[in-house]
Formats: structure tokens, C-alpha cells, sequence
């Protein structure tokens, strides 16, 4: 009886092995464990046994059925794997480069810093760019801010902690860093490296401890531009600033200069447009920059003589620009990655 159970052992492995579908391991699980297989079958001859042969072919049984089972569960595994794999098609190469479904695009505030900087290279501005941190010489002192000037106020600004040291900084003395407030600090390191004549812009991003609200941001981008040059005037300030504006909102644009006060620049001015084309905003004075000749003192901060050397500054908000273009009222959009937002101001697909 022993050697019966080693014979269905060995023909059920044997059958196994031929097995290619869940059909047939089906058709061989029948033919060896089912109510007629062989298995079922043998076991059915214990009875037959005297009492004293009937526990030791209990064993052996068990141990057949155990083997058996552990054959049929080993091949159903496989054909599954196997079933698995076909319904996955033909195998892939890894290294390759994916099938593109999605075409990124282009952030609206990178598109108008581009079309800002296209702007003023045509008039022969370079970028000049420096980093966020700064220190509090050369984003305010050294533009003529002085010390209770609310800007330079914790509540305005962000302060790094006193002892905090960054080796890529200069520092004029031993001035706390700060996120830079605006770009304009920018200008201040170009003339320390550059000597005039210069015409450049300082694209880039900016802080401030703003509440965030419809039209503030703690993080947001401005563009400022510095021209200096030997007898430089305000109409020279106001034809390059004509041009760029013309450039980027139209021809039919209109602008004007209200006199105003920055720390940097005397004397100052805010910037108005007025053009037939921004949707509600149309034919309405609307505030655009700020500009102003270089005051004389910064020019002498940077060591260049005021009576040999003049110019102008002028800066403007990205975003700013962004929402005027596209009429867009909650500068929050531009920031919460709505894919539905920001696909109608790029070529995505």
C-alpha cells in the first residue's frame, strides 16, 4: 500500500510538469485528489487494513497527501505568474525613455520675467543676478535707508538669527542677514564689481512678512533696473520706461509720472499706464513701478562721484504685471499649483 502512495507521488509531480494552463491543472487536480482520484482512492483502502498495519499507512498518507497538495499549490502559482505576465504583453526595456503623454509648461511669472528681460536687452540691459540672503548693508544702507526706517523693522523684514554665517556673502561690516526685501541690492553688488557705464536688470524673488491676501505675498518677484552714465536725465528715465511699457502693453499706451519719495532715488516717482486694451482696467490710471534718478548718495556709497556720474532705478513687481496682463485678481493663483489655472498661460498638452 506504501509503494501505491510513492507511485501517485510520483505521478501527480509527472503530470505536473506538463501542466500549461489552469484548464488542465484543474483536469489533474480531479485525476489525483478528487472524489475519484487516486489519492482519495487509496485512502479509502485503509479500511481494509488490519489494526495493527492502519497507523503507520495513516502516516504514510498524510505525508503523500502533504506532498501531493504542496505540488498542485507550487504549479497553480506559476500558471498564474505566467497568466500575469502575458496579460502584461511583450516584456519592456527599462532603459528606454517613456512614451511622453504630458508636456510640461511654462509658469505665467516665467513667462512675463521673459518677456520683461526680452524687453530691456533689446535696449542693451544685461541680467545681473545675486543671491536671496543678503546682508543689511547692501539691501539697506547702502540705498540710503536709514536705521528707523520701518522697513528695516522685524515686523517687515526677515531676519536671520545674529550668529548665522554664510561663507558665499560678502558682508560690508558685521550687519545681520536678511531675505532679501528687493533686488535692488542687486544693483548695489553690480557697481561694486562693474564700473560705469552699465545698463543692467535684476530679475529675481523677493520677502516680506506680508499677510498674505489678494494682492500680497510673503515670496514674490520683481524686476529692477539701473542705468548709469555720464549727464543721464529724467528724460532719459522716462523714454526707456516709455519704450518698455509700450513694448509690453501696446502702442495705445499712455503713461505719466507722479512725484513720490524712495530713499534710493531723488527725485522719485510712481509710474502710471493707461491703455484701451486690459479688459475692466481698461482707459483707467493705473499704478505700474516705481523710478527715480540715483540719489547722489548712494552713488558716493558705492565709490563713484556724483558730479561725474548720474542715473536712474527703477523697479516693478512680476506679478503685478502678470495680473494686468491676463486680468487675474488674486495673486494667490499664481502660487497654489492649479493645473487648471496655470495651463491656460503656457503651451502644456
Amino acid at each position: 500500500m506504501e509503494n501505491d502512495l510513492q507511485a501517485i507521488v510520483t505521478q501527480a509531480e509527472a503530470i505536473l510538469k506538463t501542466v500549461k494552463s489552469r484548464a488542465e491543472w484543474e483536469q489533474a487536480k480531479a485525476t489525483i485528489l478528487g472524489p475519484n482520484g487516486s489519492l482519495t482512492q487509496a485512502a479509502k483502502g485503509i479500511g481494509r487494513l488490519s489494526k495493527e498495519d492502519r497507523p503507520a499507512f495513516g502516516q504514510a498518507l498524510n505525508q503523500a497527501k502533504k506532498k501531493v497538495e504542496g505540488f498542485f499549490k507550487t504549479s497553480l502559482e506559476l500558471i498564474e505568474n505566467q497568466a500575469d505576465i502575458h496579460s502584461l504583453g511583450e516584456k519592456t526595456d527599462p532603459s528606454l525613455p517613456p512614451v511622453p503623454h504630458h508636456l510640461g509648461g511654462t509658469h505665467p511669472l516665467t513667462n512675463v520675467r521673459r518677456k520683461v528681460v526680452s524687453i530691456f536687452r533689446k535696449i542693451g540691459f544685461t541680467v545681473a543676478e545675486a543671491t536671496e540672503v543678503e546682508t543689511e548693508w547692501f539691501c539697506f544702507d547702502a540705498l540710503n535707508t536709514p536705521e528707523d526706517h520701518p522697513a528695516r523693522d522685524a515686523q517687515d523684514t526677515l531676519f536671520f538669527p545674529a550668529d548665522s554665517k554664510w561663507s558665499n556673502i560678502a558682508q560690508k561690516n558685521k550687519e545681520h542677514h536678511v531675505l532679501r526685501t528687493h533686488t535692488s541690492s542687486v544693483q548695489i553688488r553690480t557697481l561694486f564689481k562693474e564700473k560705469p557705464p552699465l545698463r543692467v536688470i535684476a530679475p529675481g524673488r523677493c520677502f516680506r512678512r506680508d499677510t498674505v491676501d489678494a494682492t500680497h505675498s510673503a515670496n514674490f518677484h520683481q524686476t529692477e533696473g539701473l542705468y548709469v552714465d555720464k549727464n543721464v536725465t529724467i528724460k532719459d528715465l522716462k523714454a526707456v520706461l516709455d519704450y518698455f511699457l509700450k513694448e509690453l502693453f501696446g502702442d495705445q499706451l499712455e503713461t505719466r509720472l507722479r512725484p513720490s519719495f524712495f530713499p534710493f532715488t531723488e527725485p522719485s516717482f510712481e509710474v502710471d499706464l493707461k491703455a484701451p486694451n486690459l479688459g475692466k482696467l481698461s482707459n483707467k490710471w493705473i499704478e505700474i513701478m516705481g523710478c527715480g534718478m540715483v540719489d547722489p548718495e548712494v552713488l558716493k556709497l558705492v565709490n563713484l562721484n556724483p558730479d561725474e556720474w548720474s542715473g536712474f532705478a527703477f523697479g516693478l513687481g512680476i506679478e503685478r504685471v502678470a495680473m494686468i496682463l491676463h486680468g487675474i485678481d488674486d495673486i494667490r493663483h499664481f502660487y497654489q499649483n492649479d493645473q487648471r489655472f496655470l495651463s491656460q498661460f503656457s503651451n502644456a498638452t
